[in-house]
Protein backbone atom coordinates (compact mmCIF):
# COMPACT_ATOMS: atom_id res chain seq x y z
CA UNK A 1 0.00 0.00 0.00
CA UNK A 2 1.68 3.49 -1.19
CA UNK A 3 2.72 5.81 1.61
CA UNK A 4 0.57 9.00 2.81
CA UNK A 5 1.60 11.99 4.45
CA UNK A 6 -0.16 10.75 7.85
CA UNK A 7 1.97 7.64 7.38
CA UNK A 8 5.20 9.75 7.25
CA UNK A 9 4.50 12.34 9.76
CA UNK A 10 5.82 11.60 12.87
CA UNK A 11 4.48 14.79 14.74
CA UNK A 12 1.77 16.73 13.84
CA UNK A 13 1.64 20.48 14.21
CA UNK A 14 -1.31 19.84 16.89
CA UNK A 15 0.98 18.43 18.80
CA UNK A 16 3.35 20.85 19.40
CA UNK A 17 3.63 22.24 23.00
CA UNK A 18 3.11 25.34 23.94
CA UNK A 19 4.33 26.64 27.15
CA UNK A 20 1.73 28.68 29.29
CA UNK A 21 4.18 31.08 28.34
CA UNK A 22 3.42 31.12 24.53
CA UNK A 23 6.76 29.87 23.71
CA UNK A 24 7.40 27.02 21.14
CA UNK A 25 8.80 23.95 22.03
CA UNK A 26 11.53 23.42 19.57
CA UNK A 27 12.99 20.10 19.23
CA UNK A 28 8.78 19.15 18.46
CA UNK A 29 8.54 22.21 16.04
CA UNK A 30 11.29 21.11 13.81
CA UNK A 31 10.58 17.51 14.07
CA UNK A 32 6.54 18.77 12.79
CA UNK A 33 8.24 21.08 10.00
CA UNK A 34 10.10 18.01 8.48
CA UNK A 35 6.87 17.10 8.09
CA UNK A 36 6.08 19.62 5.52
CA UNK A 37 9.39 18.56 3.83
CA UNK A 38 8.43 14.82 3.38
CA UNK A 39 5.22 15.94 2.00
CA UNK A 40 6.97 17.96 -1.05
CA UNK A 41 9.54 14.56 -1.27
CA UNK A 42 6.14 12.33 -1.73
CA UNK A 43 5.15 14.51 -4.50
CA UNK A 44 8.57 14.35 -6.34
CA UNK A 45 7.83 17.43 -7.68
CA UNK A 46 10.92 19.71 -9.13
CA UNK A 47 8.39 22.44 -8.75
CA UNK A 48 8.76 22.02 -4.72
CA UNK A 49 12.54 21.76 -4.76
CA UNK A 50 13.90 25.64 -4.29
CA UNK A 51 10.95 25.68 -1.34
CA UNK A 52 11.71 22.06 0.45
CA UNK A 53 16.09 22.93 0.14
CA UNK A 54 15.55 25.70 1.76
CA UNK A 55 13.26 24.38 4.41
CA UNK A 56 16.01 21.68 5.34
CA UNK A 57 18.98 24.20 5.08
CA UNK A 58 17.08 26.43 7.99
CA UNK A 59 15.66 23.42 9.97
CA UNK A 60 19.54 22.52 10.31
CA UNK A 61 20.51 25.90 11.16
CA UNK A 62 17.86 26.04 14.20
CA UNK A 63 18.26 22.16 15.09
CA UNK A 64 22.16 22.89 15.28
CA UNK A 65 21.54 25.96 17.50
CA UNK A 66 19.61 24.57 19.71
CA UNK A 67 22.26 21.23 20.27
CA UNK A 68 25.12 23.78 20.66
CA UNK A 69 25.01 23.84 24.33
CA UNK A 70 25.52 20.76 26.40
CA UNK A 71 22.72 22.04 28.96
CA UNK A 72 19.59 21.54 26.43
CA UNK A 73 17.04 23.43 28.04
CA UNK A 74 18.91 26.78 27.18
CA UNK A 75 17.36 26.46 23.81
CA UNK A 76 14.23 24.40 24.19
CA UNK A 77 11.94 26.87 22.71
CA UNK A 78 12.81 28.43 19.24
CA UNK A 79 12.06 31.81 21.39
CA UNK A 80 14.51 31.35 23.85
CA UNK A 81 16.96 30.76 20.88
CA UNK A 82 15.92 34.31 19.40
CA UNK A 83 16.51 35.98 22.98
CA UNK A 84 19.93 34.99 23.30
CA UNK A 85 21.10 35.44 19.87
CA UNK A 86 20.03 38.87 19.85
CA UNK A 87 22.36 38.91 22.84
CA UNK A 88 25.29 37.23 21.33
CA UNK A 89 25.39 39.09 18.05
CA UNK A 90 25.22 35.67 15.64
CA UNK A 91 21.89 35.49 14.47
CA UNK A 92 21.93 32.27 12.24
CA UNK A 93 18.89 30.38 13.68
CA UNK A 94 17.47 33.73 14.41
CA UNK A 95 17.78 33.99 10.28
CA UNK A 96 16.95 30.21 9.69
CA UNK A 97 13.69 30.08 11.48
CA UNK A 98 12.79 33.45 9.80
CA UNK A 99 13.24 32.17 6.13
CA UNK A 100 11.77 28.59 7.38
CA UNK A 101 8.47 30.36 8.30
CA UNK A 102 7.94 31.93 5.42
CA UNK A 103 8.51 29.04 3.67
CA UNK A 104 5.77 26.90 5.80
CA UNK A 105 3.60 29.97 5.68
CA UNK A 106 3.73 29.80 1.84
CA UNK A 107 3.12 26.33 2.18
CA UNK A 108 0.21 26.86 5.01
CA UNK A 109 -1.69 29.55 2.75
CA UNK A 110 -1.39 27.01 -0.74
CA UNK A 111 -2.49 24.40 1.10
CA UNK A 112 -5.69 26.23 2.75
CA UNK A 113 -6.55 27.47 -0.38
CA UNK A 114 -6.44 24.99 -2.04
CA UNK A 115 -8.66 22.83 0.58
CA UNK A 116 -11.41 25.68 0.41
CA UNK A 117 -10.93 26.20 -3.28
CA UNK A 118 -11.83 22.81 -5.04
CA UNK A 119 -11.91 23.78 -8.43
CA UNK A 120 -8.43 25.75 -8.09
CA UNK A 121 -5.39 23.89 -9.44
CA UNK A 122 -2.38 23.72 -7.36
CA UNK A 123 -0.33 25.90 -9.46
CA UNK A 124 -2.63 28.62 -8.84
CA UNK A 125 -2.24 27.90 -4.91
CA UNK A 126 1.09 28.14 -4.28
CA UNK A 127 1.31 30.69 -7.08
CA UNK A 128 -0.96 33.24 -5.27
CA UNK A 129 0.42 32.17 -1.95
CA UNK A 130 3.62 32.73 -3.37
CA UNK A 131 2.71 36.23 -4.35
CA UNK A 132 1.56 37.09 -0.93
CA UNK A 133 4.66 35.43 1.31
CA UNK A 134 7.65 34.86 -0.08
CA UNK A 135 7.59 36.96 -2.77
CA UNK A 136 8.39 40.50 -1.24
CA UNK A 137 11.69 39.35 -0.15
CA UNK A 138 12.85 37.61 -3.06
CA UNK A 139 14.93 40.01 -6.08
CA UNK A 140 14.04 38.89 -9.81
CA UNK A 141 16.01 35.82 -10.55
CA UNK A 142 15.33 34.24 -7.48
CA UNK A 143 10.81 35.39 -8.22
CA UNK A 144 11.19 34.27 -11.99
CA UNK A 145 12.88 30.89 -10.86
CA UNK A 146 9.96 30.31 -8.29
CA UNK A 147 7.39 31.35 -11.31
CA UNK A 148 8.32 29.01 -12.84
CA UNK A 149 8.62 26.42 -10.39
CA UNK A 150 5.12 26.88 -9.13
CA UNK A 151 3.13 26.78 -12.54
CA UNK A 152 5.03 23.17 -12.61
CA UNK A 153 3.06 21.56 -9.83
CA UNK A 154 1.32 18.63 -10.42
CA UNK A 155 -2.43 18.81 -10.98
CA UNK A 156 -4.54 18.71 -7.56
CA UNK A 157 -5.81 15.35 -8.50
CA UNK A 158 -2.42 13.75 -8.47
CA UNK A 159 -1.58 15.82 -5.24
CA UNK A 160 -4.16 14.92 -3.06
CA UNK A 161 -4.07 11.32 -4.10
CA UNK A 162 -0.59 11.31 -3.03
CA UNK A 163 -0.81 12.51 0.51
CA UNK A 164 -3.88 10.81 0.88
CA UNK A 165 -6.56 13.92 0.61
CA UNK A 166 -9.34 12.02 -1.55
CA UNK A 167 -9.87 9.55 1.65
CA UNK A 168 -12.75 9.96 3.54
CA UNK A 169 -12.06 12.59 6.54
CA UNK A 170 -8.01 12.83 4.89
CA UNK A 171 -9.00 16.52 3.64
CA UNK A 172 -10.52 17.47 7.37
CA UNK A 173 -7.44 15.97 9.14
CA UNK A 174 -5.22 18.07 6.35
CA UNK A 175 -6.78 21.27 7.17
CA UNK A 176 -6.52 20.85 10.67
CA UNK A 177 -2.68 20.29 10.53
CA UNK A 178 -2.80 23.24 8.21
CA UNK A 179 -4.52 25.02 10.35
CA UNK A 180 -2.66 24.57 13.33
CA UNK A 181 0.49 25.23 11.74
CA UNK A 182 -0.32 28.86 10.97
CA UNK A 183 -1.54 29.11 14.49
CA UNK A 184 2.29 28.62 15.54
CA UNK A 185 2.96 31.04 12.87
CA UNK A 186 1.49 33.14 14.13
CA UNK A 187 2.73 33.49 17.60
CA UNK A 188 5.89 33.36 16.08
CA UNK A 189 5.01 36.69 13.98
CA UNK A 190 4.27 38.36 16.68
CA UNK A 191 7.37 37.44 18.48
CA UNK A 192 9.31 38.13 15.68
CA UNK A 193 7.36 41.85 15.31
CA UNK A 194 7.34 42.57 18.79
CA UNK A 195 11.00 42.46 19.46
CA UNK A 196 11.86 43.36 15.74
CA UNK A 197 14.06 40.05 16.09
CA UNK A 198 14.15 40.09 11.96
CA UNK A 199 15.35 43.76 11.20
CA UNK A 200 18.48 43.32 9.29
CA UNK A 201 17.30 39.75 8.34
Amino acid sequence: MAKTLEDLITRRFQDVTITSDGEINTAEFLEAAEGVVKMFDLLDSAAFYPVKSDMTTNIDKVRTKSLSKPDLTLYDTLQKIIIAEAQEGDRTATQGLLWLKRGLELTAMALKRSLENPAEELSESFTLAYNSTLKQFHGFIVKKMFGVAMMACPTRAVFFEKIGGNREGEREELLAWVNALQSLLNELNIFYAKGSYDKGL
